[in-house]
C-alpha cells in the first residue's frame, strides 16, 4: 500500500524549476532514502509533502490526503524534522517536549524520557545554550514523540556524533519494523545504504533513478584493484569494453568494471599481478556515477 505518492510533481519559483515532474511511491513500513547534494531539490520536495508550499503542477498525497487541502489531518499523522530546525531559544528541551506532547494529545511522557536517555539529550537547559548536536537530538525526539504513521526527516543526523548516528539508525529500523513509514532525505550516503529499503537520487530537481540499494549495485560497476611486480600502464585495459581506469600508481591500477571480468583477468595476467581485490560499488560511488554524467554543471540551488 502506498503511503506517500508523487505524480508529475513540479514546483517553480519564478523562472527557476526547483523540482520537475517527480514520480515515486513509498509503501507502508518502508524506509525510503531521498538522496542528493545541497540544492538538488530535496527540501523543496519535503515542503511539498508537508503542504508547506503548493505544487506548480502534478499531485502529491500522504496517507491518501492532499497535504495542502487536508494539511491539519496530514500533520496529525506525520512526524516532521526540517533541515533547518527552529526551536525557541529561551525554552528548554523539556518545555518543547511538553508543548508538543500537549498539542499531540499525549497523556504521558514515558516514551520521550526513553528517547532522551537513549540519545543523551539535554532537556533541562535553554536551547540557546545547547550545541547543534543537542538541538538535533531534541528535534528527533519531537518528530518521533507521538509514534506517527509517517516520518519525514530532512538531514536528520546533521550535527550528531557517530555513536548517536548509529543509535538513530537503530531507531529508524525499529520504527519501520513497527509498520511506520520513513521518508529520509540525506547526503550521508554510507548511512542511507545501511538503513534504506529503497533509494531515489535527485539531480537538478529531477529523479535520475529509484531502486533498492542491491538493485543499484547490480547495475553499477564493481571496483577491481591490481598490484603488479613492475610499473603499471593504464593502456593495458583501454581496449576492453566496460572498463574504466579510475586510479593509478607506480605499480597499482584501480578499475571500474561494468561487464564480465574474464577479459580483465586475462589482460592483467599478462603483466604479472601480485595482488587483486574486488568489491561491489558502494552508494557513494553510485551517487557520483549518476552526477558524473554532467560534471561541469553544478546542481541548481533548489533548496
Amino acid at each position: 500500500m502506498a503511503v506517500i505518492t508523487a505524480a508529475g510533481l513540479s514546483k517553480t519559483f519564478g523562472s527557476r524549476r526547483a523540482v520537475d515532474a517527480l514520480r515515486f511511491e513509498v509503501g507502508k513500513g518502508e524506509v525510503f532514502g531521498f538522496l542528493g547534494p545541497n540544492g538538488a531539490g530535496k527540501s523543496t520536495t519535503i515542503r511539498l509533502l508537508m503542504g508547506l508550499c503548493r505544487p506548480t503542477a502534478g499531485a502529491v498525497a500522504v496517507l491518501g490526503l492532499d497535504p495542502v487541502r487536508d494539511g491539519a489531518a496530514v500533520r496529525r499523522q506525520v512526524g516532521y524534522l526540517p533541515g533547518e530546525l527552529a526551536l525557541h531559544p529561551r525554552l528548554t528541551g523539556g518545555q518543547h517536549v511538553r508543548y508538543v506532547a500537549r498539542a499531540r494529545g499525549l497523556t504521558g511522557l514515558g516514551f520521550a524520557d526513553t528517547l532522551a536517555d537513549r540519545f543523551g539529550a539535554v532537556l533541562d537547559r535553554p536551547v540557546r545554550t545547547l550545541s547543534k548536536g543537542n538541538r538535533q537530538k531534541i528535534g528527533i525526539i519531537l518528530a518521533v514523540l507521538a509514534r506517527p504513521e509517517v516520518l519525514i526527516l530532512d538531514e536528520p543526523t546533521s550535527g550528531l556524533d557517530p555513536l548517536m548516528q548509529t543509535e538513530f539508525e537503530r531507531l529508524v529500523r525499529e520504527l519501520a519494523d513497527d509498520g511506520r513509514t520513513v521518508f529520509l532525505s540525506s547526503h550521508e550516503l554510507d548511512q542511507v545504504q545501511r538503513m534504506a529499503d529503497r533509494v531515489a537520487i535527485i539531480r537538478d530537481g529531477q529523479l535520475v533513478v529509484t531502486d533498492t540499494v542491491a538493485g543499484l549495485r547490480q547495475s553499477a560497476p564493481r571496483t577491481i584493484e591490481f598490484a603488479f611486480t613492475g610499473p603499471a600502464d593504464p593502456g593495458w585495459f583501454s581496449a576492453i569494453d566496460g572498463v574504466r581506469v579510475t586510479g593509478s600508481g607506480l605499480r597499482q591500477l584501480t578499475l571500474a568494471v561494468n561487464g564480465p571480468v574474464a577479459p580483465v583477468l586475462r589482460a592483467a595476467a599478462a603483466h604479472d599481478p601480485v595482488d587483486i581485490t574486488a568489491r561491489p560499488a558502494d552508494l557513494d560511488e553510485l551517487f557520483l556515477a549518476y552526477y558524473r554524467h554532467d560534471p561541469a554543471k553544478e546542481p541548481a540551488d533548489a533548496r
